[in-house]
C-alpha cells in the first residue's frame, strides 16, 4: 500500500461546503452586491492561503486541497457573473427589486431577488431562481401570485415594488 494511503494528512475528512448550483445554461445573474461579495470572498480566501502557508506542516496538504477547491469553485463564479444593475423606479417586477407582498391573512414582507450566492432568505434575499422569484418576476404592484410551498398552496399579493 502506497505511503500515501496511510499517511495521518489522508485520513482528513475535506469538507467543503457546496456552493448553490446554477442549472446549465442559466446565467449567473449577480447584484453589484453580490459580486462585491464574491470579491470579498476570493480576498478572504487568499488571505487564508497566505496564512496555511506560514503555518504547521502537519495537516497543511489536506486543507489547502480544500482551499483550492474553495478557490476554484469561487474562480468558476466570478468569471461566469453578469452584474445587473437595479432599475430605479416602479414597473414590473425583475432582478434586483425589493417586493412587498403580503399574504392572505395580511401579513407584509419585503424580499429582494437576488442572485444565488447573495440569496439569504433569513434576511429578505431570495436567489432569482427561486419558486417565489419566479412567481413574482413580471408582475406588478397589485397583482396576486400563486405559488406552491411544502405542503400547501399560497397566494401572496404585491403591495409594491422598489
Amino acid at each position: 500500500m502506497s505511503k500515501a494511503f496511510t499517511s495521518e494528512e489522508a485520513t482528513l475528512e475535506l469538507v467543503v461546503p457546496p456552493r448553490a448550483p446554477l442549472p446549465t445554461g442559466v446565467p449567473n445573474y449577480v447584484t453589484p452586491r453580490g459580486l462585491e461579495l464574491l470579491r470579498a470572498e476570493r480576498r478572504a480566501l487568499e488571505a487564508e492561503r497566505a496564512e496555511l502557508e506560514r503555518g504547521p506542516e502537519e495537516g497543511r496538504g489536506a486543507t489547502l486541497a480544500a482551499w483550492s477547491v474553495r478557490l476554484a469553485e469561487l474562480e468558476r463564479r466570478l468569471a461566469s457573473a453578469q452584474p445587473i444593475e437595479r432599475t430605479p423606479g416602479a414597473g414590473p417586477v425583475r432582478f434586483g427589486s425589493r417586493v412587498t407582498v403580503a399574504d392572505e391573512s395580511g401579513e407584509e414582507k419585503t424580499i429582494e431577488i437576488v442572485g444565488v450566492d447573495e440569496a439569504d432568505p433569513e434576511h429578505g434575499k431570495i436567489a432569482f431562481l427561486a419558486p417565489l422569484a419566479k412567481a413574482l418576476l413580471g408582475r406588478e404592484a397589485g397583482d396576486s401570485v400563486d405559488f406552491a410551498t411544502p405542503g400547501k398552496q399560497r397566494t401572496l399579493e404585491i403591495v409594491a415594488i422598489d
